[in-house]
């Protein structure tokens, strides 16, 4: 069935010409195990390879069933590869993002097999090696000698004529050779087997015969064929054909697995998108009412930034530099809008992280140069600050973190409000914020002085002093109140449910005395006194009043000692809660709770869970962080088997409405998880930190940055952009400065930036495609070894070329998408922005028509730019490709 006559391959490096065979003669049972030995540089593998159709021969004649290969195309060896040969490599030659069924079926797709007979014959494959359990593994989740009998499934699942195993056994230890020595006899029972190995004593036990090569000639042959044994007429050859489906997949599954720079990829591409997009004009009455305001605030305004944020500058610088063509309107009709659109829109903004210990070293630094512009620097941390007030009665009540919106019942709705993420989420927890009773005061007593009024006591001085803060009108709300425990929190779920009947609720009014505030004091409980040691494991004690007051006796205590009123003529004040603290209170709270003895027990063995005293599991559902991911109707949907229940009980639960689930606390359901289920509490040690409120004073999760003018508001911004030029990508601060964005000036230059930016943004296309182009050939370069797999398959050079236009074309989707999406989103907040400022309504529309034109622009362009990779790669020599790593 198979006949090399004469053949001969020589190698050409310049003028240097090296022969590989030398004259080699040889024919093939169509059914027996031959084993070719020699040592290394013999020719083995070049002959494996011209055998296998990988390697053309320099002369001589390759006679498969009758027929000689020298009338041989390219797309006849495609398809003799896919149709007659299977590999079996000594590295396994498996592609790592796919899954061991994918890969093994990669051969039937290339067949042109459907999908549900393609399934079928790969899972045989795989059951007749032992691996029809490991379906969706990835190569990478095996062992060596898995992943050998997968490339051994590979081969057979199109049910080949010949296969070819080059050092099958290479890789592998002796007792998993053997298993794969085993697997190959048992497939030359009925198929002509032919494995190069170095191993003479697997050869002798194995093969049926045994062919010795040296220096590129045979020496020896155990049982030489004749030729006239197997004669068979020429076949009909088989074609092969990757569609486009396909091509798609495979590149699919390896943008996935580099989502990082698959994103990065598509957002670079999608900025000349959104700059053609979104260019808008801004009227000179705006920038003068933005340079007005900023005169009046700036300066009392911080630049926030924050552990977690969501960056919304490039959308409201945007709106700052770009305009758009106005639609024009006819008199005499009316023409829709797309508020609703821009609204919706606007929420899906993603979340992004900052390094804020590094930021917070380096604005320590002296060399830094920021101290000069400064009014103050503020850093928050996650610790909570748990405050409790000893009311008349000798009862504890907690008034930070406010348990206001938990006793009304709101406290689910935020909580479920906030989980939607992205610009939502950052909205909802800077509306928290502002909502904190209790908050830092600045460490700047000139600024405090010339923001407030001392109307009884004075500033606090120590760490456990204390200010009341009211409002121009001597008041504080009655939020406050409620959660000073001047007002009863218990009515507050009764009048909730009231405003939602319809029905008007009424406040009562009080007044108080400078010295009735003046003698308020607080205990301070740090968030570990909350866990007692109960044998080898520490408790939750929190809900056990008796307990909570003995540690609430030995607590710090905390005076009110001043009352302040913002001055008079001060535009903002660096402190919208009604209660004030020094930073040094902070400081010592974080340095208990890392001195405590549940986190020193803790961090001195991180495997050891303190609160169970077992291992930590990492494979057990964490249902308590689950149940902070999701809604309450979500978590017993997900997790109603998980928690114990029978099914009549599940049934029961299915039946409720989602709408009545969310308003189960959260907390009642995460008590009766820590009391019912502890087992089940999936603990982690970085969790368990996290539980016990340590923070590190050197990593904050906010830092607020108050600068002195808009002048010193530029440096500063300056400074942090010089940070970000000496950090990696990864590493550098994102944040909003939204009253910089808002307030700069473009009152002169609005029309020469128009014409800037559309020239701009046209070259940032091209620019866009040259970086795709380049992404495209690096990717070429890191899939040049599953090239040479698929072309070992039976894969063409237009499948590969296929394989890398599918991957530009899917990049130019995602980027095209994501410059009408970001666009969307810039809409909203552009419009609503100016609208809430000035009153002027500004729209800015993108029409459905252009946005799809701009898709299939981003498409085209980089589809061209990966052009000349996609032929580089079709182009690229198997062999090479195969021992590529």
């Amino acid at each position: 069935m198979l006949t090399l006559n004469n053949i001969c391959k020589d190698y050409v490096s310049g003028d240097l010409k090296v022969p590989a065979l030398r004259g080699v003669d040889i024919s093939f049972r169509k059914n027996e195990f031959v084993a070719i030995l020699g040592p290394s540089g013999c020719g083995k593998t070049t002959l494996l390879n011209i055998i296998g159709g990988l390697d053309r021969y320099t002369q001589g004649d390759l006679i498969i069933k009758g027929r000689s290969t020298r009338e041989y195309r390219d797309r006849d060896w495609d398809g003799y590869r896919n149709h007659s040969v299977g590999f079996v490599f000594q590295s396994y030659n498996l592609i790592p993002h796919q899954t061991v069924l994918s890969n093994v079926e990669l051969a039937l797709t290339l067949s042109g097999i459907g999908p549900r007979e393609r399934r079928e014959r790969a899972v045989r494959a795989l059951e007749r090696v032992g691996l029809g359990d490991q379906l969706r593994k990835k190569p990478g989740q095996m062992s060596g000698g898995q992943m050998q009998r997968v490339a051994i499934a590979r081969a057979l699942v199109n049910d080949p004529e010949i296969v070819l195993a080059d050092e099958p056994t290479g890789a592998l230890d002796s007792e998993t050779s053997l298993q794969i020595m085993d697997a190959l006899r048992e497939i030359a029972r009925d198929r002509l087997v032919i494995m190069v190995t170095h191993n003479p004593d697997l050869a002798d036990q194995y093969a049926t015969r045994i062919v010795r090569l040296l220096d590129g000639r045979i020496i020896s042959d155990s049982r030489p064929c004749t030729g006239e044994e197997d004669g068979e007429d020429s076949p009909e050859a088989g074609r092969t054909g990757m569609s486009f489906g396909t091509a798609l997949r495979l590149s699919l599954n390896n943008l996935m697995t580099k989502k990082g720079r698959t994103v990065l990829t598509a957002f670079a591409g999608s900025i000349g998108i959104i700059g053609i997009a979104l260019i808008l004009s801004l009227s000179a009455g705006v920038n003068n009412y933005i340079e007005r305001v900023q005169r009046d605030t700036l300066s009392s305004y911080p630049l926030e930034i924050e552990s977690v944020t969501v960056d919304m500058t490039d959308m409201i610088s945007g709106m700052m530099g770009l305009s758009t063509e106005e639609r024009e309107h006819e008199d005499g009709k009316v023409y829709s809008g797309d508020r609703i659109t821009k609204m919706m829109s606007a929420w899906m903004s993603g979340i992004t992280e900052n390094d804020l210990s590094g930021l917070k070293k380096y604005l320590e630094n002296e060399g830094s140069g920021i101290q000069q512009y400064l009014t103050g620097i503020q850093y928050e941390y996650e610790t909570p600050l748990t405050l409790y007030r000893i009311n008349e009665a000798g009862e504890a009540m907690q008034v930070n973190p406010s348990t206001v919106l938990d006793a009304s019942g709101m406290g689910m709705m935020l909580s479920a409000a906030s989980s939607a993420g992205g610009m939502q989420q950052s909205m909802m927890d800077s509306s928290m914020r502002q909502m904190n009773v209790f908050q830092a005061l600045l460490d700047n007593p000139e600024l405090l002085a010339s923001q407030y009024t001392v109307l009884a006591g004075r500033m606090p001085q120590a760490m456990d002093e204390m200010v009341i803060i009211v409002n121009s009108r001597n008041e504080l709300s009655d939020y406050v109140l409620y959660t000073l425990g001047f007002k009863d929190q218990g009515i507050l779920k009764e009048q909730f449910e009231e405003l939602m009947r319809g029905n008007p609720i009424e406040s009562e009014e009080m007044e108080f005395t400078y010295d009735e505030l003046l003698g308020l004091r607080f205990r301070l409980l740090v968030n570990t006194d909350y866990y007692e040691k109960q044998g080898v494991a520490w408790v939750d004690r929190r809900a056990d009043a008796d307990y909570l007051n003995e540690k609430l006796k030995d607590a710090l205590e905390i005076k009110v000692v001043g009352i302040l009123r913002p001055a008079e003529g001060a535009v903002t004040t660096s402190v919208s809660g009604a209660v004030g603290y020094r930073k040094e209170l902070m400081e010592y709270l974080l340095e208990q709770v890392r001195g405590s003895r549940i986190v020193q027990e803790q961090l001195s063995d991180p495997g050891i869970d303190v609160f169970t005293g077992a291992v930590f599991e990492a494979e057990k559902v964490d249902l308590l962080a689950e149940l902070d991911n999701m809604s309450a109707s979500e978590f017993f949907e997900t997790y109603s088997g998980a928690l114990g229940m029978n099914t009549e009980i599940q049934e029961r639960i299915a039946q409720i409405p989602s709408f009545a689930l969310n308003m189960i606390s959260k907390d009642d359901i995460r008590q009766l998880l820590q009391a019912a289920l502890p087992e089940v509490r999936g603990g982690s040690f970085e969790k368990n930190l996290r539980d016990m409120g340590l923070s590190d004073v050197d990593s904050p999760s906010a830092i607020y940055i108050y600068p002195k003018n808009f002048e010193a508001k530029e440096r500063i911004t300056q400074i942090i952009a010089d940070y970000n030029a000496s950090q990696d990508d990864e590493d550098q601060i994102r944040y909003t400065d939204y009253v910089g964005l808002l307030m700069s000036s473009v009152t002169n230059i609005i029309n020469a930036i128009s014409y800037v930016l559309i020239a701009f943004v046209s070259v940032s296309l091209v620019v866009s495609s040259i970086m795709i182009g380049i992404i495209t050939y690096i990717s070429v370069l890191e899939r040049t070894k599953e090239i040479g797999i698929l072309r070992a398959l039976g894969a063409s050079k237009r499948d590969i070329s296929r394989v890398f236009t599918a991957e530009t074309l899917i990049i130019g989707l995602v980027a095209g998408a994501l410059g009408i999406l970001i666009t969307w989103l810039l809409t909203f907040p552009i419009n609503a922005v100016i609208h809430a400022l000035t009153d002027v309504n500004a729209a800015a529309v993108l029409p459905v028509r252009g946005a799809l034109i701009l898709v299939v622009i981003s498409m085209l362009l980089t589809v061209a730019a990966g052009v000349i990779p996609s032929v580089m790669a079709a182009r690229k020599d198997p062999v090479v490709a195969l021992r590529t790593e």
